[in-house]
């Protein structure tokens, strides 16, 4: 585990620096430097390259995780690497070639719709296709338990050019045409510095014929390409159909709510980048003692971190509103709703990467289209009726239901479950605190009030989690601040 904490806080560290600079973007930057349509075109644009780059990839990021370590020689894993290099190359010729044909199609959808999505169009094929190979090459360097560079480039280094990008409109030094197409610029570049890197960790010798065993192999990427589509699609379907339903500013709109929510994520994203490679070995070598503990261990330590920053975010979210424009103010229902099922994915640890390395993947793909289509059945029928607040509620449903059935399904095959005595504990005092502070308000200014209720909430959560010793892991964390302070 000391692997796996010592990465996880530093990738920690990287996300939530990327965070904060994607949240003076999205909640400043982009709310006052750009005009609400295109603020909500951004965004569309974003999440449709997300809803279509898994495809593209194929899966081969995860596929490249599962079996590298499978392989024994050199010469076999340069075969691999090979592989995952051009299929997903084949595939988005295809993809583009059907974009092509039916480009006739998408500009009439886009005309009838949002017209101001036309001229832009292909640049989700562009940024898609960076967005999969650039995965690829994260994961490759995965596989050497090198995630800190990637973690940086994934979360810091895009955001950080667009906040440059937005500076640049408001100095009009570029226009809203440029920027957007600058945009799809930094998704490029961030590609080839993660490809440059990979290649340094492992260049692999270019060979054309295939790995051994290929058809495990390709059986595992075809249902992993569903996989990550299903996951895309639950996470993204929300704001492309809003898109449709609604004028396009109210994807803006909802993107900022759930941008805030999203930074519960964080610490699941910092340690999956370490636990997935880990949790591939332990099943390639059937070390279900190993599996079972960091199944166990990182439930409860995402859980403590996670559960601090939703905490935060419910209790300060009043004072969040009054910093924005008043044109982009909504419901704090949607955020809670969001908040929740942010925190529901900490609480499952290591759960994905169980059920996506193992043979029980093949259930949990057919799960996941069941509920892509009830996901999208519940968007149907909640965003025309109740608006942004529908559509958070649509995806509350969803992912609550494939959640808890991925919790169930790996205590069925593997007899595992997340939770610990700690686990209700943590979560008890979670709901007091929220529900204490979230009534408390300072008569200050609200930056004032947001730092000094941040300040008591963390204090008092960190002191709790403490003497109350929810994991060794973080009272060993907690020692070693404490000395480098007081030394």
């Amino acid at each position: 585990m000391g692997v796996i904490i010592k990465q996880s806080f530093k990738n920690l560290i990287t996300t939530y620096f990327g965070f904060a600079i994607g949240a003076v973007n999205t909640l400043f930057l982009f709310t006052y430097f750009l005009e609400q349509e295109y603020y909500g075109l951004v965004t569309f644009l974003l999440s449709a390259a997300s809803l279509l780059w898994p495809f593209m990839a194929f899966g081969v990021h995860s596929t490249l995780i599962k079996f590298f370590s499978f392989y024994k020689t050199r010469q076999e894993k340069d075969r691999l690497l090979n592989l995952v290099l051009f299929l997903p190359l084949s595939v988005a010729s295809v993809l583009g070639l059907i974009g092509f044909i039916n480009y006739s199609f998408l500009i009439d959808y886009f005309t009838e719709g949002n017209g101001l999505v036309r001229p832009y169009i292909w640049l989700i094929f562009l940024i898609a296709l960076a967005t999969s190979y650039f995965e690829i090459f994260f994961a490759w360097s995965k596989l050497y338990y090198k995630s800190v560079f990637g973690n940086f480039m994934k979360e810091v280094f895009h955001r950080f050019c667009i906040s440059l990008l937005l500076l640049a409109v408001y100095f009009k030094w570029i226009t809203v045409h440029q920027f957007i197409y600058c945009i799809a610029g930094v998704f490029v570049l961030r590609l080839i510095a993660m490809k440059i890197y990979a290649f340094s960790l492992h260049f692999p010798k270019l060979d054309f014929k295939f790995p051994k065993q290929l058809s495990p192999v390709l059986k595992y990427t075809s249902l992993i390409l569903i996989a990550a589509s299903v996951a895309t699609a639950l996470l993204d379907l929300d704001k492309v159909m809003i898109e449709y339903f609604m004028p396009i500013e109210n994807v803006a709109i909802y993107g900022i709510a759930i941008y805030i929510a999203t930074v519960i994520s964080v610490p699941q994203k910092a340690m999956h980048q370490i636990t997935n490679p880990m949790t591939a070995e332990f099943l390639n070598t059937k070390n279900t003692s190993g599996l079972k503990d960091l199944y166990k261990r990182s439930s409860l330590n995402l859980l403590i971190v996670s559960l601090l920053i939703f905490i935060l975010i419910i209790t300060n979210v009043k004072q969040l509103y009054e910093l924005i424009p008043d044109e982009y103010q909504l419901s704090i229902l949607v955020v809670l709703l969001i908040s929740l099922v942010k925190l529901y994915d900490n609480l499952l640890g290591n759960n994905n990467s169980i059920l996506f390395n193992s043979d029980y993947y093949r259930i949990v793909l057919f799960i996941g289209v069941l509920l892509v289509l009830l996901a999208f059945i519940l968007n149907l029928l909640f965003i025309p009726a109740l608006g942004i607040e529908g559509a958070a509620i649509a995806s509350f449903i969803a992912f609550f239901i494939y959640n808890s059935i991925k919790i169930w399904l790996v205590h069925k095959k593997f007899n595992f479950l997340p939770f610990t005595s700690k686990t209700w504990l943590i979560l008890l005092i979670g709901v007091l605190l929220s529900l204490g502070f979230y009534f408390w308000d300072f008569n200050f200014h609200p930056v004032l009030n947001i730092i000094l209720k941040s300040i008591l909430i963390g204090v008092t959560y960190i002191v709790l989690a403490y003497f109350l010793n929810f994991s060794s892991e973080v009272n060993s964390i907690i020692n070693k601040v404490l000395k480098i302070k007081t030394s």
